[in-house]
């Protein structure tokens, strides 16, 4: 069974603690990890790229000289997809490229995401997280203290903007919270550093 380390706000280890099989202890899909990847950046995508079509260029279409005899190619109007400030052809339009994943793979990607952090010894669990005031020296000290250097991912229970204020100006801290955890966030994360009740939270929700 999966384990991770627990600290105290003080920087501590406490202990250790053991972590769901089910959620931390699967065989990561490589195919759903890539295929969950893929949809999150499509459904990034604002698709919001036009450009102008040989009917919408503003240009003329007086025929710019006559067909035959003058030695040069033909041409039918200045506004053609081949003249320089032309139309587009096939010219990108605003559109949508969001599209949604079968729940049960959106599920089994969470779960191999989990499960790869956790066989890498890369979640540290928090034994009551959180802060009196926002201060980020404080709360970058505290991650130090807990062997987070680089990337990580808090994760409350809750929303706690005290947290997230505190951590929003170190270089390479997100947070999140329980319940809307995504693969692509972890997987872009360095070490996972999770909220004693988080963690609990996770474990009745996704198992």
């Amino acid at each position: 069974m999966p384990k991770a380390n627990v600290f105290n706000m003080a920087g501590e280890k406490i202990g250790e603690i053991e972590l769901s099989e089910a959620i931390f202890g699967i065989e990561p899909n490589k195919s759903v990890l890539h295929d969950s990847v893929k949809n999150h950046l499509a459904n990034c995508r604002q698709g919001t790229q036009s450009a102008l079509t040989k009917g919408e260029v503003s240009y003329t279409t007086r025929k710019p000289w006559r067909q035959k005899g003058t030695g040069r190619a033909r041409a039918g109007y200045a506004g053609s997809p081949v003249w320089y400030h032309g139309g587009v052809a096939f010219a990108p339009k605003p559109r949508d490229y969001g599209y949604t994943l079968n729940k049960k793979v959106r599920r089994l990607a969470l779960k191999s995401a989990l499960s790869a952090k956790a066989a890498d010894n890369e979640i540290v669990v928090i034994d009551g997280l959180k802060v009196d005031e926002v201060k980020t020296k404080p709360f970058a000290a505290f991650l130090n203290k807990v062997g987070v250097e680089g990337k990580a991912l808090v994760i409350t229970e809750t929303v706690d903007e005290k947290v997230v204020k505190s951590a929003r100006n170190i270089a390479g801290v997100s947070t999140t919270f329980a319940t809307i955890l995504n693969p692509y966030q972890i997987l872009t994360s360095g070490k996972l550093v999770v909220d004693k009740a988080a963690l609990a939270k996770i474990e009745e929700v996704f198992a």
